[in-house]
């Protein structure tokens, strides 16, 4: 094991400031604002100490302009030098091109090919060198090997290539010893890859000394032999942090290498952003992106977050998920557990708060979908409990109820009528004569995520212009009274 670090050495201390997996959360991007400046305060007068702030990916989020916005301004004002691409950084499509100018920090990804023609191309690099107090740092970048997976059909197919992880791997070793040649010798890895990856390349590699993941959303404390300090092909020590996802956290990695840059001691803090107030100049130039605020209706009462996002019932997406099904007039609304963000809180519901808790603005379709069609997609769904990560999550539902093992396996399932009436369906042999009218986002309507049983292109009733917010606000705007968000039971998880 490492020691804590001890700054009485003559070794060279550095203190990283990182940041991973925000994906678009501009309120905890505030307070995080406000954890940023608390770290320059306690290192302002130490000139013993280098500072780095640097990022992994997926700060920005879906194809709202302005959310992206704010996404790279927020990393301007922290003073992130480098960032990974992450898979989300891809999601504006062609639109991403305003954004990029705002963007003054340097993009890396060293694993993907870029098409000339994309507006990427003359940006991405593969790494760079910082220099502070006079000492060299060799920065690399990844996005992540299964990019296209988690991404829409649209340009992005077309104009960006990703290597796979064996070829990756090697990237990244092509990239360290390009830096070594040019003597740098304190090397770090923006990765996007996930941590399963990253554990590879920390024990594929040579040079690394710090991976700052992303892209699985782990949240890793402290510094722990086998969890996240591994040793490299030539036996150093490669430490691996990352810190959970939607701006929940951020980490604070102090070090101390030797004139070799070989790691001697190290410690890792993570720090928790609700900790920290918003941070109102940035609140007010947030806001000012975001445009007007607009309040449409008011909550009395809501659950706690949850704990686990992906896999947990989740009372504020069943508050979505009915306001899509009143508001299209649907048989079934789906929701993806990924596209819920952030939770509502008693008062007043505006504008900024409906982008915190749905940023990815995916449209919405409207689908014919058979009983076959829906329990295939509900059981590759419920394989999230067992799955890395949890990915892709389980779906929310309105206008169903079901009943799920916590080894991931649909245990039962019934429609619900507009009358309320509970109908069973067969979950082993659905029929496949029996359609319903359901509402899908446009990322599962494509077949992404393996919800292959969703991609039915003849059966589209209409590819709507807008995304679940049109919904809640039209729903909270009917509702003289504030509402009640409360869990009903509609998923029941059992152990097995």
């Amino acid at each position: 094991m490492l020691n804590p670090v001890n700054r009485a050495t003559g070794n060279i201390s550095t203190s990283i400031f990182y940041i991973n997996d925000y994906h678009g959360k501009s309120l905890n991007m505030e307070r995080t604002i406000s954890a940023s400046n608390s770290f320059d305060a306690k290192y302002k007068y130490r000139l013993d100490v280098d500072t780095l702030k640097l990022s992994s990916g997926d700060i920005m989020l879906g194809e709202d302009l302005k959310t992206n916005e704010i996404a790279a301004m927020f990393q301007r004002i922290i003073g992130v030098m480098a960032s990974a691409v992450g898979n989300h950084e891809y999601d504006l499509q062609d639109k991403i091109a305003p954004i990029l100018p705002l963007a003054k920090y340097d993009l890396l990804a060293a694993n993907v090919k870029v098409d000339k023609s994309s507006p990427w191309a003359s940006v991405i690099k593969s790494s760079v060198i910082k220099e502070k107090n006079g000492h060299q740092y060799g920065i690399v970048g990844v996005s992540p090997i299964d990019l296209l997976k988690r991404s829409k059909d649209g340009v992005v197919q077309k104009d960006i290539s990703v290597s796979d992880a064996a070829q990756t791997v090697s990237q990244i070793q092509a990239e360290v010893e390009k830096l070594q040649k040019q003597g740098i010798n304190k090397i770090i890895l923006l990765s996007h890859l996930g941590y399963t990856l990253d554990t590879i390349v920390a024990n594929q590699t040579q040079g690394i000394d710090v991976i700052l993941g992303g892209h699985s959303h782990d949240l890793l404390f402290d510094v722990i032999e086998n969890k996240n300090l591994f040793y490299s092909k030539a036996g150093e020590p490669v430490v691996i942090t990352q810190a959970g996802r939607d701006g929940k956290n951020f980490g604070e990695l102090d070090i101390e290498f030797d004139q070799n840059g070989i790691i001697k001691k190290v410690q890792n803090n993570i720090g928790f952003t609700k900790a920290f107030r918003r941070y109102a100049p940035a609140q007010y130039v947030f806001d000012k992106i975001s445009g007007e605020k607009e309040i449409y209706g008011q909550v009395k009462s809501a659950p706690p977050p949850l704990v686990k996002d992906l896999i947990e019932p989740n009372p504020h997406a069943y508050f979505v998920a009915d306001c899509i099904k009143r508001d299209m007039g649907c048989d079934i609304a789906i929701l993806p557990s990924a596209n819920i963000r952030g939770y509502f809180e008693s008062g007043k519901v505006d504008n900024r708060i409906l982008n915190d808790i749905l940023p990815f603005k995916n449209k919405l379709y409207l689908m014919k979908y058979s009983e076959k069609d829906i329990v295939d997609a509900m059981k590759v769904a419920a394989k999230s409990f067992v799955n890395d990560a949890n990915k892709p999550g389980i779906f929310y539902t309105s206008g169903l109820r079901y009943t799920i093992s916590n080894k991931g396996r649909i245990i039962s399932m019934s429609y619900i009528d507009n009358n309320g009436n509970s109908i069973p369906i067969d979950i082993e042999n659905p029929r496949t004569d029996k359609f319903y009218t359901a509402v899908i986002n446009d990322y599962c309507a494509q077949g992404n995520d393996g919800f292959v049983s969703l991609n039915k292109p003849n059966q589209i009733i209409e590819k709507c212009p807008y995304d679940a917010i049109k919904c809640v606000v039209e729903e909270l705007k009917k509702t003289k009274e504030p509402v009640e968000i409360y869990d009903d039971g509609r998923i029941q998880i059992v152990p097995e």
